[in-house]
């Protein structure tokens, strides 16, 4: 009777708890929450009756209490799985539980006199000739909640059916017992199935919610990487050669983030989400070109230091450009990466770039590593004011200004694989 004892304490204040979870929980309905509620509370009100009937302290005088109570706890408890498939979100199922519990009600209230399915005498509670007919309506409510887990559970995308199955063998090893050998596990099996099904349910929706998020997450990237590439190519229409120029940078900074990860260069910063970014964002470096005049612009020409000063204000105004556009559309992490490209991949490491003359670590880190595939594909390009100039002369062009206009750790890092900045067929044919 002491193992019997802990037992019930054990269901008691494990419904308790979860009744405790629900009532805090933010992620259900209120008609969630009853449900649910409805469900933990019922199973503490059957577990107590039981205790009551089987605790071994009855007396003859309190038979028309227990038979009272034992009415309103067989008639509730095939309830359960009713209730629990309300809290997985089976559609009306109130009507039925309604329904349900008023003739299995009716059916107690009227064969309690006679003690059909049960009974009190002197020695206490004994089991009727008819009690097939509570075990019935069990095995009514068991499958219940069998057809609504299935129901529920296409809903979702995650849905495992091995979990459904292990509840289903607790639920049995709790109801076998004592339609068979009269042992009275029942309501802790319900009480452990309905907190497996619970955290089944909920973690349905967490993994759904999850993939809606992850979903909702590539689309507003696919959103933000075709206004780039819809800005970008403002910019190629204008200026062909920026065009042809984007596809190549995009190559480059790529290239250069992923040797200098591999060779722990910045590898701190340089993880998949910064080279992400920067291959996404390269394509924003010269959108502050959309505010240069065609005039400057499209000069056959060498410009002129006036010119030159007029051009130069594209970094700037690049910053300005990003943030205006995408402003809305991103978060804070995505703007200042976008705006960092554009506005300070013409500063030097000395100090003698611009816009704003940084110098050394001062610059951002995704504008440098820009820096210097930007100057690179200006080197090897023909322009209309110059021929383009060999690979290798580019490399030592590059090798020379480490430490003065690029970050020398990256310059190494560019020397020591400089093979793999020659593009290869697929990117020369976008060009």
């Amino acid at each position: 009777m002491d193992f019997y004892m802990c037992l019930i304490i054990l269901t008691e204040l494990l419904m308790i708890a979860m009744s405790f979870h629900v009532f805090h929980y933010k992620g259900f309905t209120k008609i969630q929450k009853a449900w649910y509620l409805a469900t933990f509370i019922s199973v503490i009100f059957c577990a107590a009756c039981e205790f009551l009937v089987h605790c071994g302290y009855y007396h003859k005088s309190l038979a028309i209490p227990l038979t009272i109570l034992t009415v309103l706890q067989f008639s509730t408890a095939p309830l359960l799985g009713v209730f629990f498939a309300g809290a997985l979100g089976l559609h009306r199922p109130s009507i039925f539980a309604g329904s349900f519990f008023t003739i299995h009600l009716l059916i107690e209230i009227i064969a309690a006199p006679f003690g059909w399915i049960f009974s009190f005498n002197e020695s206490g509670y004994t089991r009727g000739d008819a009690f097939i007919i509570y075990e019935i309506f069990y095995l009514i409510s068991l499958a219940f909640l069998i057809v609504a887990l299935f129901i529920v559970g296409k809903r979702f995308r995650h849905r495992d059916v091995w979990t459904i199955a292990m509840v289903l063998v607790v639920l049995i090893a709790g109801i076998v017992p004592m339609m068979i050998f009269k042992l009275n596990v029942t309501y802790i099996a319900i009480a452990i199935s309905a907190s497996l099904c619970y955290i089944y349910y909920n973690d349905l929706v967490q993994q759904d919610t999850q993939a809606a998020y992850a979903a909702n997450q590539k689309k507003i990237r696919d959103m933000q990487e075709h206004m780039i590439s819809g800005l970008a190519n403002l910019v190629e229409n204008r200026d062909l050669e920026t065009g042809e120029h984007i596809y190549r940078t995009s190559f480059y900074v790529k290239t250069l983030a992923e040797h200098a990860r591999n060779d722990g260069v910045y590898a701190d910063v340089i993880d998949d989400h910064f080279i992400d970014l920067l291959v996404t964002l390269a394509p924003m470096h010269d959108i502050g070109k959309i505010l240069v005049s065609d005039r400057i612009l499209t000069k056959p020409g060498k410009l002129t230091e006036k010119e030159y000063e007029e051009m130069k204000k594209h970094a700037a105004q690049g910053g300005v450009v990003v943030r205006e556009v995408l402003r809305g559309v991103t978060d804070e992490e995505y703007l200042k990466f976008a705006s960092d490209i554009a506005t300070y991949h013409h500063e030097w490491w000395n100090g003698n770039g611009y816009s704003a003359g940084l110098k050394g670590e001062e610059i951002p880190l995704c504008a440098r590593i820009m820096a210097i595939a930007d100057v690179f594909d200006a080197l090897i390009s023909k322009r209309c004011y110059k021929e383009a100039i060999p690979f290798d002369e580019s490399i030592e062009i590059i090798k020379s200004e480490s430490g003065t206009h690029f970050d020398p750790k990256l310059v190494e890092v560019f020397l020591n694989h400089k093979e793999s900045f020659i593009l290869p067929e697929d990117v020369k044919k976008k060009e």
